[in-house]
């Protein structure tokens, strides 16, 4: 399986990964960061300075996989409103 690594961008600070983590593919990684960035988040006292913070994910070779800003991990807190596969016509 593929190692991905989960680097934290603060700023000009960086908080780099050195173990990884092996997950099946970048779908995984992507559900992987959203969990790491609300368990960082979890704290209140991180919070302010975490929200204009990103989790970058690269792949063993260092290449950026995906960049995952923590303000938009936190934006799926609202409840949506149900799909039921038909549109709405007023």
């Amino acid at each position: 399986m593929p190692r991905y690594f989960f680097n934290t961008h603060i700023g000009q600070d960086v908080i780099t990964d050195l173990s990884g983590e092996e997950l099946r593919d970048p779908d995984h990684a992507w559900e992987a960061s959203r969990a790491i960035i609300r368990s960082m988040m979890d704290d209140p006292k991180n919070q302010d300075r975490l929200l204009a913070a990103s989790l970058v994910v690269t792949d063993e070779a260092g290449e950026v996989v995906l960049e995952f800003p923590f303000a938009e991990a936190l934006a799926g807190d609202a409840p949506e409103e149900p799909w039921h596969g038909t549109p709405n016509a007023h």
